[in-house]
């Protein structure tokens, strides 16, 4: 199988990567109360797995999915994850989205491809929840993507996700003191219907 550059970039990324503790999104740590005490999840291009490890531990069944497979290996060796319900996966998510209707909760932090979308909205399963947190257009701090095609627009998660049940939503701008409270990104948690 051809290796892709993309894969590439992060299999470089993440062999310098240092190993340490990670801590799960605002969207997940803040908005806990909302998921299921079981079924399944996953989290789509998991880096390290802190959403994924947080999830385990949550009681789900969860699978971590990242391009990168020196990611996948790292994960699949430490011990921070041993004995979790995880299953690991080295997949580009682009070439092989999730099945339909496969989860009931789905977490995407810091990765935005729109064209995924529709497919990660088909993978959960009714009442399924998405936890999405990312980068925005607007923003005080330097960091993120330099490129806006991976940063979303003012109010974009409400378009991408306003055919389901929004539960909770944080986007904050440059409105108000800007070295003070939630900015350059955005969240949301949702319910499909």
């Amino acid at each position: 199988m051809k290796i892709s550059d993309t894969q590439k970039k992060w299999d470089a990324i993440y062999q310098k990567a240092v190993d340490g503790e990670h801590s799960a999104v605002r969207v997940l740590l803040e908005n806990q109360h909302l998921l299921p005490d079981a079924g399944t999840a996953l989290e789509l291009a998991c880096g390290m797995a802190a959403n994924a490890r947080f999830l385990a531990q949550r009681g789900l069944s969860t699978t971590a999915w990242d391009i990168s497979e020196v990611v996948i290996e790292r994960l699949q060796a430490s011990p921070a994850m041993k004995g979790l319900a995880i299953t690991f996966e080295g997949r580009d998510i682009v070439q092989q989205p999730p099945e339909a209707a496969s989860y009931d909760v789905i977490v995407v932090s810091y990765f935005l491809d729109r064209s995924l979308i529709p497919l990660i909205k088909r993978a959960l399963k009714p009442s399924g929840l998405i936890f999405y947190q990312t980068f925005t257009q607007t923003y005080v701090n330097e960091g993120g993507p330099r490129s806006r095609d991976f940063r979303l627009a003012d109010n974009e998660l409400l378009q991408l996700f306003g055919d389901y049940q929004v539960l909770a939503y944080r986007e904050e701008g440059r409105v108000g003191e800007l070295q003070q409270g939630y900015r350059d990104e955005a969240w949301i948690v949702a319910q499909k219907p």
